[in-house]
């Protein structure tokens, strides 16, 4: 039985489950990482597949019809495949999607579709060799590449590149993005850079604003056009195309704009707590409940409590936790 989705107190019908399946990534993007390092989750406090699949069923009793699996980088739990399987089967699932650095998405992205995954992000800083080893750590631009390549082999479309625009950085790489949904099925969004984590190399004047990435692409390629009617699989990006073009252009205006007003998720952290907010800290836990063999009807209940105490919008503070820890 589909249930329709459970509104929060702000009249927004709660639809979507973002699950992080890991905080270990092997990439160390300076944004993302804490500048003393990341403080690795234990394994043992970290949610089983299974843990996470109980969570997914209560939230089916709610309207939960969508589920992102991140991480960290989920492609390095082992065990993957057969859990994007699994969630693909449960009955109320419309959609499971996936976001990832790409690394290894080259090795996996036909079994991925195989088991059921209906859309890819790959986040993707720089299409500049040395400039993507500066941004992530590690010289790893051909894998991203390949793994893109493959991922159109095996059927994935469209897939969403999602860049990160952070001045003295990448923003002279914006046309280069742009350039890629000309003859590719690709959509690429550029988001804004966003204080996400404590202690993160984060700084408010490298914020480059939505409307100055499209200016400068409209000087390079023409007025872009406003795409009619927005899709449920757009999220919070407000989508374009050049003239001509294959793809898609997206701007997440996640400082300058208000995306919270349409905000439909919960975030499920590796370690097993509900996150209503992405720049809130307020959590609820759910992993005592499920090593505690709570029934189907507790964790309800408690998924019930997030959505309710879901704020009507971002905080001022940057939230604490980093992203890695989060899910992006």
């Amino acid at each position: 039985m589909v249930c329709a989705a459970r509104k929060d107190a702000n009249g927004r019908s709660i639809n979507y489950l973002r699950v992080s399946v890991t905080d270990r990534c092997n990439l160390r993007c300076f944004y993302c990482t804490p500048v003393h390092g990341l403080n690795l989750i234990p394994h043992s406090e970290i949610l089983s597949y299974e843990e996470i699949l109980a969570v997914v069923e209560a939230g089916l009793n709610l309207g939960i019809n969508k589920v992102r699996v991140t991480g960290g980088e989920p492609l390095m739990r082992r065990g993957l495949i057969g859990f994007i399987e699994k969630l693909a089967r449960l009955e109320g699932i419309s959609e499971v999607a996936l976001t990832t650095n790409g690394v290894n998405l080259g090795q996996m992205a036909h079994e991925l579709k195989a088991a059921g995954l209906s859309r890819i992000n790959i986040s993707l800083d720089s299409l500049k060799r040395q400039a993507f080893a500066r941004i992530t750590g590690l010289d790893a631009l051909d894998s991203v590449l390949e793994g893109i390549k493959i991922a159109q082999q095996a059927g994935f479309e469209p897939i969403k590149i999602n860049t990160v625009v952070i001045g003295g950085s990448n923003e002279d790489q914006v046309e280069d993005f742009a350039r890629l949904t000309i003859d590719k099925p690709l959509e690429v969004r550029f988001i804004e850079f966003m204080p996400v984590g404590d202690k993160i190399s984060w700084n408010p004047g490298r914020v480059i604003s939505a409307a100055w990435v499209r200016e400068r692409i409209e000087r390079s390629f023409g007025p872009l056009k406003p795409l009619q009617g927005r899709k449920p699989q757009d999220g919070p990006a407000i989508r374009f195309s050049i003239e001509g073009a294959k793809g898609t252009i997206g701007f997440i205006n996640a400082m300058s704009g208000h995306t919270c007003a349409d905000c439909n998720r919960l975030r499920l952290t590796a370690d097993g707590h509900i996150r209503p907010c992405l720049f809130s800290d307020l959590e609820f836990d759910v992993k005592n409940l499920l090593r505690q063999v709570a029934d189907r009807e507790q964790i309800v209940a408690l998924l019930e409590q997030a959505i309710a105490k879901k704020p009507a919008s971002r905080t001022a503070a940057p939230c604490r936790r980093p992203m890695s820890a989060i899910g992006g």
